[in-house]
């Protein structure tokens, strides 16, 4: 889609936050309590609830809050995938951390046969609502973060399991176009995490949009969410010239959490892409006023950034975000948004 044509619009970095009773109903069904037809409504019945309190707030472009994805790769990718299999976590004990997820063995080269299922997810959503929709995929370098790969290994590396996942996300996209996705955004790291890796970002990415054509483009660059916690340095400046290269409409940042911070960085950006910038943080349970994000706003717009470029976001997703602390700052987004634009 082209982008609406009014300035100052409200979306989210995708994932919305969940609910104890889909905690409680996935729990059940991890236990062999629920069928396939009980797991369905459930499913259904959460992307109804996350779709419902975004139109609640005013939010302007949606997404299906992710709903379907519970464990994010676990279940809604690495299911679907042929050619690997799970490992049990490396430690189990202590405070939550990210050597507690789920990895995975390559055991040949990896397929999948029947899709990524976006665009189920797509169709679903696209039935609750007359609103903008944005659909959202994780690109190449983030399904390969799970992996175990080494010497002699079918991929000998992080960055060769992440082109490995180049085909495989291509078809989904295109297959996605066909089905009428007129905006994707693609969720990766940002560079800034993984100056070890050998990856050239871009193009691992533009690989991926090679031959899609018809939708709208976001890049999420994230420096990491899981349980709130960053995974690097957060800095945009230094790879500023690998963000540029993706083939990308819109770049969606994080800088609330960042306490807005780095903010000339976006005059170097604004010419070339819109901005998806985060005013609200995911990571902090301190509630923002409207004041606070229509202060953040103006900040934004002092930084050179156009209205009619510019998108007010959540830091990220949600999905670690307590419920009743999500719906409370996605208010507070769009309120503070109406605040700066009843100014104009």
């Amino acid at each position: 889609m082209d982008r609406p044509p009014r300035g100052l619009l409200t979306s989210t970095a995708g994932s919305y936050a969940r609910p104890s009773w889909l905690f409680a109903g996935l729990s059940a069904a991890e236990r062999g309590e629920l069928g396939p037809a009980d797991i369905a409504e459930l499913l259904d019945d959460a992307v109804d609830m996350a779709i419902r309190e975004q139109e609640e707030a005013g939010i302007d472009i949606l997404t299906d809050g992710e709903m379907r994805r519970a464990g994010f790769f676990t279940a809604a990718f690495y299911g679907r995938l042929t050619g690997i299999r799970s490992l049990p976590p490396s430690r189990l004990v202590g405070p939550a951390g990210h050597d507690q997820q789920h990895r995975f063995e390559v055991l040949e080269p990896i397929t999948a046969p029947g899709g990524l299922g976006v665009v189920a997810e797509y169709e679903y959503a696209r039935a609750r609502t007359a609103r903008p929709l944005k659909m959202t995929i994780p690109g190449p370098f983030t399904l390969s973060g799970r992996l175990t790969s080494g010497p002699g290994q079918v991929y000998t590396d992080r960055s060769s399991a992440a082109w490995a996942f180049v085909p495989i996300l291509n078809a989904e996209l295109r297959a996605m176009a066909a089905a009428g996705v007129d905006f994707v955004q693609i969720d990766e790291p940002s560079p800034a995490i993984h100056p070890e890796a050998q990856a050239d970002f871009a193009g691992l990415l533009n690989a991926t949009l090679e031959g899609v054509d018809g939708m709208r483009v976001a890049v999420h660059l994230c420096f990491g969410n899981y349980l709130g916690r960053p995974l690097a340095k957060r800095t945009y400046r230094p790879v500023l010239d690998a963000m540029l290269a993706f083939r990308a409409d819109e770049l969606v940042l994080e800088f609330a959490n960042r306490e807005m911070t780095e903010l000339d960085v976006l005059a170097d950006i604004a010419p070339h892409r819109d901005l998806a910038i985060g005013v609200v943080d995911v990571k902090s349970s301190y509630l923002e006023t409207a004041e606070d994000v229509a202060e953040r706003i103006d900040r934004v717009l002092a930084a050179e950034v156009p209205p009619d470029r510019l998108t007010l976001v959540p830091d990220c997703g949600f999905s670690q975000t307590p419920r009743w602390v999500a719906r409370a700052k996605l208010h507070a987004l769009v309120d503070g948004t109406r605040l700066v634009l009843g100014r104009g």
